[in-house]
């Protein structure tokens, strides 16, 4: 273990890390929000979404830093249900953060998959693969979002709708990331599939899948990586859309998009506390992971360096 600590402190990319200073602030802010987020339920001055904590008279409390109507109890302000905004932020961060994680993941293991397979293979299903990932490209991804979640309240109930909201979300958010992964891995397989390591992998018998999965693709993980970086906070900001139209997560399990479209409603009667915080919050976080993308990207370039 020291041994590989040691030799990740004398790599070019903890070089390249340390040497930013802009990149440390965001790793900083972004492992504190997340760390925030994902502690709500032990740091959180409330339970801002049990019915049984909540007080309608302590509804539209304004910040404590504005007038004298504050209450330190509720230092951000309270929404018109008296719920503190401070901890609704905390909640809703920690799940924008699930949806956002687990969408990068669905769409990675397709893409990943679907590439692979497509580089590998090559001929007919190459050509369908990319076809399809061509079609796909021609519209935005919160238009295929939007399009798959449509079809799931179709299909079912609005109450089983709610119930199974979050699965919805990360499927159609992950479907509609998933060709960026796919033509870069294909890419990087075409150059790998003709290198010597892996046509000896294939005259010692191995199975096409066992090369793919054992050798080529710890080979195309470094492009992967980056579009995983930034994908994360595209895939935070599709389910705040999403649940800022009202077609995503329900207000009983409400993300930063849902709090933003809560606050929206009452934004024009001077209530701005309920939907500038989180969306500072959404912003900050976004921010920080696409910064850290952008440096990944650098880091991992050679021709950088």
């Amino acid at each position: 273990m020291s041994e590989w600590l040691a030799r990740a402190a004398d790599s070019d990319v903890w070089w390249s890390f340390k040497s930013s200073k802009l990149t440390v602030v965001a790793a900083v802010a972004t492992l504190l929000i997340v760390g925030i987020a994902f502690l709500s339920p032990l740091l959180a001055p409330h339970t801002p979404f049990d019915p049984a904590t909540l007080n309608l008279s302590d509804g539209l409390k304004p910040p404590v830093f504005v007038g004298s109507d504050g209450d330190w109890a509720f230092p951000l302000g309270t929404d018109d249900q008296g719920r503190d905004i401070l901890s609704s932020i905390m909640y809703g961060t920690r799940l924008s953060l699930v949806v956002g994680f687990a969408s990068v993941v669905v769409a990675m293991v397709l893409g990943i998959a679907l590439g692979l397979i497509s580089g590998y293979v090559g001929g007919a299903v190459d050509a369908v693969i990319m076809r399809i990932a061509d079609v796909q490209l021609t519209f935005p991804a919160i238009l295929v979002a939007l399009l798959i979640d449509g079809i799931v309240r179709g299909l079912i109930s609005v109450q089983r709708h709610d119930e199974i909201a979050i699965y919805v979300i990360v499927g159609a958010i992950g479907l509609s990331f998933w060709v960026q992964y796919a033509r870069t891995v294909r890419g990087s397989v075409l150059v790998e599939k003709n290198k010597e390591y892996v046509q000896a992998a294939r005259v010692i018998g191995l199975s096409p899948a066992l090369i793919m999965v054992r050798h080529v693709l710890p080979n195309v993980t470094g492009p992967v990586l980056v579009i995983a970086t930034l994908n994360l906070g595209l895939a935070i900001i599709s389910e705040a859309t999403l649940s800022f139209l009202g077609v995503g997560l329900p207000s009983t399990q409400p993300s930063l998009g849902t709090l933003i479209r809560l606050g929206n409603e009452v934004l024009q009667s001077g209530d701005w506390w309920i939907t500038v915080f989180p969306g500072a919050t959404l912003a900050a976080l976004v921010l920080a992971v696409n910064l850290l993308g952008d440096w990944l990207r650098d880091a991992l370039n050679p021709k950088l360096r």
